[in-house]
């Protein structure tokens, strides 16, 4: 006797699973992705510690950011004095305020170091929430997450000193849920605080309102991305950065050939394209988006011609960053072992979902179809005790993707990913003590000129400066203490301080209280 139960309309058993995916998107995260979240947070944490504690991290740009900080902590202007300019000068950042609160707990530079790898930790919840919103199974949706915290930027800009920009990162995902979830009050404070972090992130804001607008069909939460997006990008580029700065922005020089000013760049973009095509085209510009798109290029391409394309519009809203590091003089805007790629990470991670969600739905019409042919054939097979709940699909859908996916990127992560810099770490140890005892006698508020990568152990004070900062003939009456390391010197300023050494060495206005494995500590006399 056949049992017809097992060949009822599939179609009805896929709106009740989209559904519970959907009710799934909604709530709380499996134990394992938890688990998995809390372990990227603590080795990014432990990372970034570990290689401030080396004497690694730099002042460009985790002191610049910790001496606005704390400044502000300490209700004091947050001048940056590496840069010369009021902090807000910068990138209008006004994220730093709230930062400040921490400080004020107790000014601790580790506090950055903990937001940042909390922050790019969590980008796998909303991920993972995407990802069954879109109705993916669970399966699909943890391995999604997982590639995510494997992806190699992720990794490689915890590393890299601070930037606010890395708590963006999972706002964006967060207001493209809400969006999704028709959240608008989440979706306004997600949208509002991807603007505090960087001026720039405007642009990237308008264009996901852009894409929400018109690709999405979300009209009301597209209008309200492009308008503040649009607004804060204005505001920001032609008020505040001008009126802390006393200049334009100050990546405009970096595109000096499209213009010498914010406006002018944009107008001569699209009056003369053909001044970007030759950037646009070239090899610099393919390799780059190769590395980019590397650690999840299985997942990105559509390896069938039934697929339709439309999934690649997700990646709209990452044209801006991608054009901006594309055209850019400076060649390390296009490498993966820095910041500037950020903006584009959540909108790849959403191409990669929408697009297997296409495939998902795919092979679930092309089951129902292959059913309906085969269905007097294989019914006796099919009805025996062993095979009764069996389907094609899920088979497929539980092979496809969580080991294959996660073992490639991890493959893609051990080959780009920037953990290597420990083993060079390793060969400057022979003056980290030296260094550490050389710090210990540096007076708290003193003045202090040194390198780059000793800076950020002296930003809790007004006035830090890096040698990069001044000449041979610069007066040094400014400054309490200078500190050197000659044996491992950043590499820009190696020769001026071997000059500065052997000047100050005879200088009757400094004194040497400290030398030790060629890193020396000079006091100004007191007068």
């Amino acid at each position: 006797m056949q049992n017809r139960e097992n060949f009822a309309d599939s179609s009805e058993d896929i709106s009740v699973s989209i559904a519970e995916n959907i009710e799934e998107g909604r709530s709380q995260l499996p134990s394992s992705l938890v688990w998995a979240i809390a372990t990227a947070a603590a080795i990014f944490f432990l990372c970034s510690s570990l290689r401030h504690a080396l004497f690694q991290s730099t002042a460009f740009d985790l002191g610049i950011f910790d001496q606005a900080i704390y400044l502000i902590s300490q209700n004091q202007t947050p001048f940056s004095s590496l840069m010369g300019i009021h902090i807000l000068g910068d990138h209008a950042a006004v994220i730093y305020y709230p930062l400040a609160w921490l400080y004020k707990i107790s000014p601790d530079v580790h506090w950055l170091l903990l937001v940042q790898a909390v922050a790019l930790s969590l980008g796998a919840w909303p991920t993972w929430s995407l990802a069954r919103l879109a109705g993916l199974n669970q399966q699909q949706s943890r391995a999604i997450a997982l590639i995510y915290l494997l992806y190699p930027v992720v990794f490689n800009i915890n590393l890299f000193d601070f930037h606010p920009e890395v708590i963006a990162l999972p706002a964006l995902l967060a207001a493209i849920l809400a969006a999704r979830l028709n959240k608008i009050v989440w979706f306004c404070t997600a949208i509002v605080l991807v603007l505090s972090c960087k001026a720039v992130l405007s642009l990237t804001v308008v264009a996901m309102g852009f894409w929400l607008f018109f690709c999405e069909k979300k009209q009301r939460y597209g209008a309200i991305a492009l308008l503040l997006g649009a607004a804060w990008f204005l505001i920001a580029s032609q008020k505040i950065i001008p009126f802390f700065s006393g200049s334009e922005v100050a990546g405009v020089g970096r595109y000096s050939y499209l213009g010498k000013s914010v406006l002018e760049i944009i107008i001569n973009l699209i009056l003369k394209p053909q001044l970007v095509l030759g950037k646009i085209l070239s090899f610099d510009t393919f390799k780059y988006l190769f590395l980019l798109t590397l650690p999840v290029i299985w997942l990105l391409l559509p390896f069938s011609g039934k697929l339709r394309l439309q999934y690649l519009t997700a990646l709209i809203p990452a044209i801006p960053t991608l054009l901006i590091n594309i055209l850019s003089d400076l060649s390390f805007q296009r490498s993966l072992a820095y910041q500037y790629s950020v903006p584009v990470i959540p909108f790849l991670f959403l191409a990669v979902i929408a697009k297997e969600e296409t495939r998902n739905r795919e092979e679930i019409k092309g089951n129902q179809e292959e059913d309906k042919a085969n269905k007097q054939q294989f019914l006796t097979w099919v009805n025996r005790p062993q095979f009764k709940n069996f389907r094609i699909s899920q088979l497929w859908q539980g092979i496809q993707l969580p080991r294959i996916m996660i073992i490639w990127s991890l493959l893609i992560f051990l080959g780009v990913g920037e953990y290597k810099d420990f083993y060079l770490y390793l060969n400057r140890l022979d003056t980290w003590q030296a260094t550490r005892e050389a710090v210990a006698q540096v007076q708290p508020q003193s003045s202090i000129l040194t390198d780059n990568r000793l800076a950020p152990h002296f930003t809790h004070r007004p006035i830090v400066k890096l040698l990069s900062q001044i000449s041979p003939q610069t007066n040094l009456a400014e400054f309490q203490y200078i500190l050197l390391n000659l044996r491992h010197p950043w590499p820009d300023t190696e020769k001026l301080g071997a000059t500065l050494a052997n000047k100050l060495k005879t200088s009757p206005d400094f004194k040497l209280t400290y030398q030790k494995n060629e890193v020396l500590l000079f006091k100004r006399r007191a007068d």
